[in-house]
């Protein structure tokens, strides 16, 4: 069952159950309150109270100056800094976005020109998501803050169904369209600009973990939405175009083509065997390690930090009491985890609290390993990355299985993977690195020292640039 995210005023959020549903009325301490819905059944739910607890989480309401959704996530009593206004002179937003069927595949795919005019790149004194200070307003007006999420101000999908000025889907089939419905929100990890989500410690990423619930809770009861997805860009190999620590959540009005496969191996694995695909992938993968180290592992000894605690071709890189990461046996991309919980959970809300207590020092290890992969001695390279979270879509809670999958386009400390003619035109990944391989390195980098998981940013050298360009890339 999800945690209780009680706003600021007292009132619980949208997770106060698991099954909470329409977009939670929550009034900040700006007094701004957002659209009525699912608060009453979450109030019965929930413990009232709780935002004055230590430790609990609360969150703050309130509304940027051309009307966009700001929330506040705190640690126990937000401060009343919560309560600064927006100033800035914005127009509202009316993003017009479309989707459209690829009629070969069934694939949709949006289309948004509005966002060729978003925040590219700008310098660090200028960031839009760094606290507003005098003389430099941001997307954030408090002077600080935990974490904080608002809506997109150039999102892909906006609006509910019915509000979009798009023409409606023509009645041919090669020529499927509609409105690009949905939402798109920034997820703003920290207010430290140079900081990174492996920086934050145990407590601070927890926040984040409850964020994401939060808003997957309330997102997830849109009409018209299909599937949450929560995800984080890191590095400017990725496309990156803000350099501050942030991730993303988007209310997808379609199920994307990864998880429609998903689904179809999941229904076909479930008519030949009787079992579900990913209680079964979970359970082989654990197995390949024994019964030491998994059953053992502890907040204070956590398993996977001994490259010698597991078979030389096992793919498990850590494993805790309640979630197990690993390399994938066909893994796409040369250094390529997927995490999940041990028991299996549709999405966010379905986490209990054994799971979520534990959750902040397995994914923390994790980001660490990757910043550690190609590092030489004291200096380490942050390595670019996504963080892909998977979550059921509605239809399918039965079947699919919340589960990260984290990835790197760099393969050494000087080559990043491009997609290939045959990756980018034909779908047909093509690995330079073996999962084993991948596994045992990031075993071995687990036993690093906790000081080295603050890496140095370091100059990107791409294959482009590196004398020994090899054959096989010159032909990519």
């Amino acid at each position: 069952m999800a945690p209780t995210v009680t706003d600021a005023t007292g009132q619980p959020g949208a997770n106060g159950s698991a099954g909470a549903s329409g977009t939670a009325a929550a009034s900040g301490t700006t007094g701004t309150a957002a659209s009525a819905g699912s608060s009453a059944q979450a109030g019965a739910d929930a413990q009232a109270g709780t935002s004055r607890q230590a430790g609990a989480t609360t969150r703050t309401v309130t509304e940027l100056a051309d009307g966009r959704e700001l929330i506040y996530y705190d640690r126990g009593t937000p401060p009343t800094a919560r309560a600064v206004a927006d100033l800035r002179p914005l127009d509202a937003v009316a993003p017009s976005s479309e989707v459209r069927q690829d009629p070969m595949t069934g694939a949709w795919v949006t289309v948004a020109a509005h966002r060729q005019a978003r925040t590219y790149h700008p310098p660090a004194d200028e960031c839009p998501l760094c606290p507003s200070r005098e003389g430099r307003l941001s997307e954030i007006p408090a002077g600080d803050y935990q974490v904080a999420v608002f809506e997109n101000r150039f999102p892909s999908l906006a609006g509910e169904p019915g509000t979009h000025p798009v023409p409606p889907a023509l009645d041919d089939p090669l020529h499927s369209r509609g409105p690009g419905i949905g939402r798109c929100e920034v997820v703003c990890f920290t207010a430290d600009h140079d900081a990174s989500f492996a920086d934050l410690d145990e407590d601070h990423a927890r926040l984040v973990l409850d964020a994401w619930t939060d808003r997957t809770a309330e997102l997830s009861a849109l009409p018209g939405v299909r599937q949450v997805y929560c995800f984080e860009n890191r590095g400017t190999e990725i496309g990156v175009t803000l350099a501050h620590p942030h991730g993303q959540v988007y209310a997808l009005p379609f199920v994307p083509p990864r998880t429609a496969k998903m689904i179809d191996r999941a229904a076909r694995h479930r008519a030949a065997t009787g079992r579900n695909l990913f209680d079964d992938l979970v359970a082989a993968e654990r197995a390949s390690v024994g019964s030491g180290p998994v059953a053992s592992a502890s907040a204070d000894s956590p398993a996977g930090n001994s490259p010698s605690d597991y078979p030389e071709d096992s793919r498990v890189v850590l494993a805790g009491e309640y979630w197990t990461a690993f390399v994938p046996f066909a893994a796409r991309w040369p250094y390529e985890v997927h995490l999940f919980p041990n028991r299996r959970v549709p999405d966010f809300t379905g986490l209990n609290e054994d799971e979520r207590a534990e959750f902040p020092r397995i994914y923390l290890d994790l980001l660490r390993r990757f910043d550690r992969l190609f590092g030489d001695g004291d200096q380490q390279v942050r390595a670019p990355y996504i963080a892909a979270w998977h979550q059921a879509p509605a239809g399918h809670e039965d079947e699919l299985a919340l589960h990260l999958e984290l990835f790197t386009v760099r393969r050494t400390a000087d080559k990043l993977k491009y997609l290939a003619g045959t990756e980018s035109g034909m779908e047909a990944f093509m690995n330079d690195v073996a999962p084993e391989f991948a596994a045992r390195r990031l075993r071995e980098v687990g036993q690093a020292p906790a000081a080295a998981s603050n890496p140095e940013t370091t100059p990107d050298t791409t294959p482009e640039t590196t004398a020994d360009t090899t054959a096989e890339e010159a032909q990519r």
